[in-house]
């Protein structure tokens, strides 16, 4: 499998997944144009693209799917209720009903349920032959039900929203801090190292940090705590990096 993460945050996410037999995006919560752009500079022509996950409906991981299907027709993956929230948002599309597993192809996908202020929210666990990879956003916290799991994959893409410290000392309104830091919000900094420290493995080569918040965060304090957490747990994992907004990572192969 090859990965780029073509923008993650607050104002859009999405993410390219490349087998030898398929080409899939999780999420499009960008403009068409933008799409376009980051896939044809990484030699993706958009129209090969057959196939959307979608994770949850909130705007930053939908926005560009209107003009994107009327113009390539990808089938979408949803469950019932991510299904149900769309037809408010877009209208005839293709899609493809999925329980906890579907195959796509050479794509072998378990959805894991998360925990957001949005009905129906998910997560990916991807394998393609013997690699596997992890794609876990929007969620404050992930249930213990789910650690066997997500337990030593070649590839994380999880969440590092928030600093704690910066977030309450910040300007956001007492209401949306609580939002943040709830069962329904966002994983911080230090969730984020937590189940990193018992998520990798002897297999675990990249860690891609991702929707890092642009008021309530930094690169570099999310790279540090959760390098100091694994460091503290005996974890080992050669490239850990930010995912950022706007901006596409490189072609990573796993």
């Amino acid at each position: 499998m090859k990965i780029a993460v073509l923008s993650s945050g607050s104002k859009g996410n999405s993410t390219l997944i490349m087998t030898a037999n398929t080409k899939v995006l999780i999420d499009l919560g960008v403009t068409k144009s933008y799409a376009e752009e980051k896939l044809l500079e990484l030699g993706v022509d958009p129209s090969e693209i057959k196939a959307i996950l979608i994770t949850h409906t909130h705007i930053d991981h939908i926005q560009g799917l209107k003009v994107f299907l009327k113009k390539y027709h990808p089938i979408l993956y949803v469950n019932k209720t991510i299904l149900s929230l769309l037809k408010e948002y877009v209208e005839d599309f293709e899609y493809c009903l999925y329980d906890n597993e579907f195959n796509l192809e050479d794509l072998s996908v378990t959805a894991i349920k998360t925990s957001h202020d949005v009905a129906g929210s998910v997560g990916f666990i991807i394998k393609s032959q013997d690699k596997s990879l992890v794609y876990i956003t929007d969620t404050g916290y992930i249930n213990k039900k789910y650690f066997e799991v997500l337990s030593n994959h070649d590839l994380y893409i999880l969440e590092s929203n928030h600093d704690v410290e910066m977030l309450m000392n910040g300007k956001y309104p007492f209401n949306l801090k609580q939002r943040i830091v709830g069962d329904k919000g966002h994983l911080s900094n230090v969730d984020a190292g937590f189940y990193l420290s018992r998520f990798v493995g002897n297999k675990t080569k990249t860690v891609i940090l991702a929707h890092l918040s642009d008021d309530n965060n930094t690169y570099e304090k999310a790279l540090d705590t959760v390098r100091e957490a694994l460091k503290d747990n005996q974890k080992m994992v050669k490239n850990i990096m930010v995912a950022k907004q706007k901006q596409r990572t490189d072609v990573i192969e796993v």
